[in-house]
């Protein structure tokens, strides 16, 4: 959002304090993100779009409460205001959380992140591919939106709901050659041989890459940018050793504190299909070689 008059008004109104400083700050690849002081003395972190779909926010918020109402659960920023209308109206769309001041995962934090880990996941979740409540039914990963449903088991959701929508989109694209969409369909026909032994729905942040762990001053985990939804555990664990991970002592506390089912090292690419295919959809045929590659190996 370019106008930051227009957001520093908003953002006024929705914390009710004045804004006496508004810088911009790193905010990830699909939103501009800023630093807000307040009149009141609080810094805020906000984000915000121009080009945010009509819940992309709310969904946010939602997320981050659910997985702040899981006892043990890693911290992640409170929630201080969302605008999400449904129509423009030339209102902007925004979140606005606590601020975390950065600093860097120290290995007590990687222990408390995986222990942390394991506690969201116990939580559970009311069935597969369930968003979190006060989040619209379905799944938004930035400008993506996957189908709703409540399938009986993880293989279907995640072959229906999660690989093959994404597979399609990329192969539309070209961002997926024809080879790789029909080994991602053959995987998608072998997922209830290759799913591992049936767990109930765990409770996820969704979108656990390395970049959404965010480590306070003191060295102590945060989560943060979830796209929160039940689903397969060790899908959580897979995403966050995609992009360089917290270490081995994060996913060692994890084990200790709720044990993995066996074979879960073999599964860690085939829970990475999917948000390799994310990436192949936003940002193109680098990922779905990558996908591709994977879903040779695993389509039999």
């Amino acid at each position: 959002m370019s106008d930051t008059t227009t957001l520093r008004t908003v953002v006024a109104e929705a914390l009710g304090s004045a804004v006496t400083d508004l810088r911009r700050v790193a905010g990830g690849d699909l939103n501009d993100a800023y630093a807000a002081r307040l009149a009141d003395g609080r810094v805020v972190f906000v984000k915000t779009s121009a080009d945010a779909a009509q819940g992309t926010y709310a969904a946010e918020a939602a997320g981050l409460r659910w997985i702040a109402s899981a006892a043990g659960a890693p911290a992640v920023p409170e929630v201080l205001g969302v605008i999400d209308p449904p129509g423009r109206d030339g209102e902007p769309r925004l979140l606005a959380l606590s601020w975390v001041e950065p600093g860097r995962l120290s290995s007590a934090g990687a222990e408390t992140l995986g222990q942390g880990l394991a506690a969201l996941h116990r939580a559970g979740a009311p069935g597969y591919c369930v968003s979190p409540p006060g989040a619209a039914s379905g799944l938004r990963i930035g400008p993506l939106e996957l189908p709703a449903g409540s399938p009986a088991t993880w293989a279907e959701a995640y072959g229906t709901l999660r690989l093959q929508p994404l597979a399609h989109r990329a192969a539309s694209s070209g961002a997926l050659p024809p080879d790789g969409l029909a080994a991602v369909e053959r995987v998608c026909e072998r997922l209830p041989e290759l799913a591992g032994p049936a767990e109930p729905p765990a409770r996820l942040h969704g979108d656990l890459w390395s970049g959404n762990v965010l480590a306070n001053t003191d060295g102590m985990p945060y989560l943060i940018d979830p796209a929160a939804y039940g689903g397969h555990r060790e899908i959580d664990l897979a995403m966050l050793r995609l992009f360089g991970g917290p270490g081995e002592r994060c996913f060692s506390a994890y084990a200790e504190a709720f044990p993995l089912a066996d074979g879960h090292e073999e599964r860690v690419e085939l829970w990475q299909l999917f948000p390799l295919l994310v990436h192949a959809v936003l940002f193109g045929a680098g990922y779905g070689e990558r996908v591709a590659a994977i879903a040779r190996r695993y389509a039999g």
